[in-house]
């Protein structure tokens, strides 16, 4: 771990915790964002008012807003954790909920899945919020997991009936997070429909803020640092609340990264090495997504598209063939819209560099130099 970022050397993380502190590949490479914001949190780090400790990501996908979130935690030392937000979220998926206990011989009459779902709350330690340990336990996505603990709700609330009833508090990811001190991405919360859930996520965003929980106020732990990724032009996404960003001290445009920075990444990820095919495919990707952008095509060529298209190609695909496969079809299968990333494709020579590529791997009958 790189020293030179770590924000509280005198912290003692738990063995749970420091299993969370996002640890990079050896096919990472920091980015100029990366390296800007590290600094910049470091060095207002101890400057109250002037701490930097909520940032933006706002970017297309696949332009490493999420590889950066976790970039943070391994530079901060802080563990990493998420929540990915949806439309229909309240206030309990941004703070938690309160579940009835239900006796064991009420538990064993209900449905194999709820009495799983209700046992695995039950017996947990706190260390992980309800919807994560829903997500684990049943094997379903964070939003489904938001569902079912309100279905849970009802039915322990139905289940208690002429008993003594005894209640707990099960916290969110969010809370968690805020309370203990980690880094927290909070992805797309410009999908979300109630103003109220998004009123509470600005409060909590306050530097000095605190979260009001049904048995306590949770106050903002000084380690706390909140990653917002937003994707543009994203289907279903809002402009970001203006007070949200209001609260953010630091923002970052995420755009493809220069050629050079692409290249070195798909040869750190793939291992394949021959740059005149990486330069080809890296200015395809470049003017794709250009194309996009300037017609309004709602698909991306990002970063994903390059790394899984260099690698069929060093996996032995047609580098012709696999551009449709890999990125043209992930950003449009509409016949207009594909004419028109060809088209822009040929007037910047790429076609024939793309042809001139297919030549070279058939005659080398191999890619890998």
């Amino acid at each position: 771990m790189n020293q030179e970022y770590i924000l509280s050397p005198a912290r003692q993380l738990t063995d749970a915790e420091q299993a969370l502190v996002w640890h990079k590949p050896s096919t990472h490479k920091a980015s100029e964002e990366e390296r800007r914001i590290c600094a910049e949190v470091r060095r207002n780090w101890n400057r109250g008012e002037m701490k930097i400790a909520n940032i933006l990501l706002e970017g297309d996908a696949g332009s490493g807003k999420t590889q950066l979130a976790k970039a943070l935690s391994a530079n901060f030392g802080l563990p990493y954790t998420k929540v990915t937000c949806f439309a229909d979220m309240d206030k309990s998926d941004i703070i938690g909920a309160i579940l009835p206990v239900i006796s064991s011989e009420r538990l064993e009459k209900l449905e194999s899945a709820d009495r799983t779902a209700l046992k695995a709350l039950c017996e947990s330690d706190g260390f992980q919020s309800a919807a994560g340990v829903l997500t684990d336990v049943l094997g379903i996505t964070p939003e489904q997991a938001a569902l079912k603990m309100k279905q849970l709700l009802k039915l322990a609330a139905e289940n208690t009936d002429g008993e003594a009833v005894e209640y707990r508090f099960y916290p969110s990811e969010i809370v968690r997070a805020y309370q203990m001190g980690y880094v927290l991405e909070i992805q797309e919360p410009n999908v979300i429909r109630d103003a109220a859930v998004l009123m509470a996520l600005n409060s909590a965003l306050e530097l000095d803020g605190s979260i009001n929980l049904p048995t306590e106020i949770v106050r903002r732990h000084p380690d706390f640092i909140a990653v917002i990724t937003t994707n543009r032009s994203y289907a279903g996404a809002r402009p970001l609340n203006e007070a949200l960003r209001d609260r953010v001290q630091h923002s970052e445009k995420m755009d493809l990264p220069t050629k050079e920075v692409m290249m070195e990444r798909a040869m750190a990820k793939t291992g394949y090495s021959n740059e005149r095919v990486l330069d080809v495919l890296a200015d395809t990707i470049i003017i794709l997504d250009k194309t996009a952008r300037a017609n309004a095509i709602k698909g991306v060529a990002g970063m994903r598209s390059y790394f899984y298209w260099a690698d069929a190609v060093a996996g032995g695909a047609s580098v012709k063939e696999s551009l449709y496969h890999k990125v043209i079809y992930k950003i449009t299968t509409d016949s207009e819209e594909i004419k028109l990333l060809e088209d822009a494709l040929a007037s910047h020579g790429l076609t024939e560099s793309l042809e001139e590529v297919e030549t070279q791997v058939k005659k080398n009958g191999i890619l890998k130099p």
